[in-house]
């Protein structure tokens, strides 16, 4: 075996593709900021710098190892690089840290700690940038940016997005969405994933925990809770346990501590989700239409497809998330039921989701000005809501949750982990078939691979099937679809890695291993459950059989569906030529699609032609995004037509046939200026 040796300790090399890799083998926990094992080596923090004989000082995530190598890590220069990073990093800082979200748990404070840095040497930031804070997920701070680049390659690498990026140069580098927006007005699908790797206070999920409190705090409101499955095993690491412990009955027992009327369980309306979905799916089944169908539980994932690949919103299944379901249920008859007004119910969703705050303020689930959910709590500030209120929570006796939204099923608990809600649909179309398969369990859906299918028997029916967790990974399939290379009836696909036990409102570390515990943690209360398929919990039963008549109905669909449309991925327009009153307006469309096919030099032609002496002044030229149809082309609009199937090569003669043909509506007084030739006529009459 070859092998290197670490502060004079001998470490065989086995797979590992970096020095840091072996270091951390040898027991020694090397700093950095920039280092993801899930992420590309991007090597520019310099945190983890070693020194190694006849080599020098090097990084040790970038450098790959070799057979007996002499590897130093705590000597004097590698000691004396380290602070000197982290002042330099501190320097640059808005360094407000006992009133930042990320006081006590922000790596470079940390790091700061560990490494002596007591006294910075060098002055403060003198220029504070405006903080993001329009997005209703998440928080940017751009005076807190150390620029490790975990937020642009987790966006661009797990996610396949890339609403992040680097700008700049030298001084003025800078992390910004596109062409220096906000983030709500670019492609972000407000899923966390850049929250849950920042190590500082640069990207956190937006705090609601103040509007909790207001609300526990009026009278008039009738506060109640639902809580997600994977909140339950990730809770417990906010207060010093291991991922994966079921805390269900304290979590419970905390709120009511607290003050919420009523404390209900989510899982509740997972299995009303897996019931409708069901029902869903095999009448498509029957039918042969509009398959395969997509699951709609995450609002992440519906945003993206809502944005990159509008052509499969048919194939969404109608249902509302879980969280949605609740909220109309509890509003319009649940609150009709105890005869209180629906305004008069807040209800408090606790998340392990970021998105979810996004999904809770869209208008489909806003009826009369009254929200359906109308505060959404991360895990993380389901811990900071109960250190707030002083909760010992080791201390205490956990209790059962609230009915009739309390009795629950395995099947719907399994929600919060990848392969969960498409294993909960075919467990409840077991049920619905009257299929005996002497199992509930559908141990083909489940694992932790990013990307894969499952063929699955009920019956005589086969049933093809793909698990996706991760955008990129969904965009991959997506796209294999498109191409006719793959051919699925049900396709379950979460935003996160790891489905919700990675959502990015949850406890740091959020890595594989966490999430892996996580979901063990989901299976084991899944097997548990006295009831495991979602279409035997008779809690659901009898709310069709009071209020909303049967699975599909027209009574369900008005409480328990929804439907999505097309979005623009990016928000606004760029001006090229300033704005003119009286100009026409011209617009080349820059999104994503239009870009691959030539978009940037359309646009350019554009501007060349719109800044003729005869010409100018009389169109306002921008860039813009989407104006849709990219599948034909580059789209442009002119006015208020849409124009599509431009491209660079025929940039010019359609600027002269769409552009120059309005400007000239009257053949005998030319509006451009310059006088129309007979052609021009000509053209314009045709």
């Amino acid at each position: 075996m070859p092998y290197v040796t670490v502060d004079g300790e001998t470490v065989e090399i086995n797979g590992e593709k970096n020095v840091l890799e072996l270091v951390r083998k040898a027991g020694i926990e090397l700093p950095t900021f920039c280092y993801h094992s899930e992420l590309s080596v991007y090597g520019a923090c310099r945190m983890c710098t070693v020194e190694i004989d006849n080599v020098g000082l090097v990084a040790a995530c970038s450098t790959p190892p070799a057979d007996g190598m002499v590897i130093h890590t705590n000597t004097k220069r590698t000691q004396r690089l380290r602070r000197m990073v982290v002042e330099l990093l501190l320097a640059n800082h808005h360094r407000d840290c006992t009133t930042c979200d990320k006081n006590g748990a922000c790596k470079l404070q940390s790091l700061a700690y560990q490494l002596g840095v007591r006294k910075v040497r060098f002055g403060e930031r003198s220029e504070m940038l405006p903080i993001d804070d329009d997005n209703p997920s998440i928080v940017r701070d751009p005076n807190k940016c150390i620029l490790c680049g975990d937020c642009v390659r987790v966006c661009s690498e797990i996610q396949g997005i890339g609403a992040l990026d680097f700008a700049g140069r030298g001084a003025d580098t800078c992390v910004t969405p596109a062409f220096g927006r906000k983030l709500g007005d670019v492609e972000c699908v407000n899923c966390g994933q850049c929250v849950a790797v920042c190590p500082t206070g640069a990207l956190t999920g937006k705090s609601e925990t103040e509007a909790v409190w207001n609300a526990l705090g009026d009278p008039s409101k009738v506060v109640v809770a639902q809580i997600a499955p994977a909140v339950r095993v990730a809770i417990g690491e906010a207060f010093g346990k291991k991922p994966g412990e079921i805390e269900t009955g304290k979590i419970v027992a905390a709120l009511k501590k607290i003050g919420f009327a009523k404390v209900f369980d989510t899982v509740f309306a997972a299995d009303l989700t897996a019931v409708e979905e069901c029902d869903e799916f095999l009448r498509r089944l029957t039918k042969r239409e509009r398959l395969p169908q997509f699951t709609s539980c995450c609002p992440g994932w519906v945003k993206f497809a809502e944005q990159h690949y509008p052509e499969i919103l048919d194939n969404l299944s109608t249902c509302r998330s879980p969280q949605q379901m609740f909220g109309s249920v509890v509003k319009r008859l649940y609150a009709k039921e105890m005869g209180i007004k629906p305004e008069d119910v807040f209800v408090v969703s606790i998340m392990p989701c970021t998105a979810k705050k996004f999904e809770a303020k869209r208008p489909e689930f806003i009826e009369d000005g009254v929200s359906d959910v109308d505060a959404v709590l991360s895990t993380n500030e389901l811990g900071l809501l109960l250190k707030q209120a002083g909760i010992v929570f080791e201390e205490l006796e956990g209790q059962a949750f609230d009915r009739p939204f309390g009795l629950t099923t395995g099947g719907g608990v399994i929600f919060g982990v990848t392969g969960g809600v498409a294993e909960a649909v075919l467990r409840t179309a077991a049920t619905s078939l009257k299929i005996d398969l002497g199992y509930v369990d559908f141990k083909e859906v489940r694992g932790f691979q990013g990307l894969r299918d499952a063929t699955v028997r009920l019956g005589d029916i086969e049933l093809n099937l793909a698990v996706v967790h991760g955008l990129g990974n969904a965009r991959k399939l997506l796209d294999a679809i498109r191409r006719g290379e793959a051919k699925y009836d049900l396709i379950e696909v979460m935003a996160c890695p790891g489905g919700c036990v990675g959502g990015g409102g949850q406890p740091q570390p959020n890595d594989t291993e966490s999430r892996k515990a996580r979901g063990k943690g989901l299976y084991v209360s899944d097997k548990m459950a006295q009831l495991r398929s979602p279409g035997e919990n008779l809690a659901v039963l009898k709310l069709y059989e009071s209020y909303l008549d049967k699975p599909g109905s027209e009574l369900a669909h008005g409480v328990l569906h929804t439907g999505y449309g097309p979005r623009r991925r990016i928000s606004g327009d760029i001006k090229i030529n300033g704005t003119r009153p009286g100009a026409l307006d011209v617009s080349v469309c820059v999104g994503t699609g239009c870009y691959l096919r030539g978009s940037y030099d359309v646009l350019q032609t554009f501007t060349k032609l719109s800044d003729r002496d005869d010409i100018r002044g009389k169109v306002n030229l921008k860039a813009t995004f989407c104006l849709e149809h990219c599948e034909d082309g580059v789209s442009i609009k002119v006015g208020d037509r849409i124009v599509t199937g431009v491209t660079p090569l025929n940039a010019e003669e359609t600027f002269e046939e769409q552009v120059l043909s309005k400007l000239c509506t009257d053949r005998v007084s030319c509006l451009c200026g310059s006088g129309c030739t007979a052609k021009d006529e000509e053209r314009t009459r045709r």
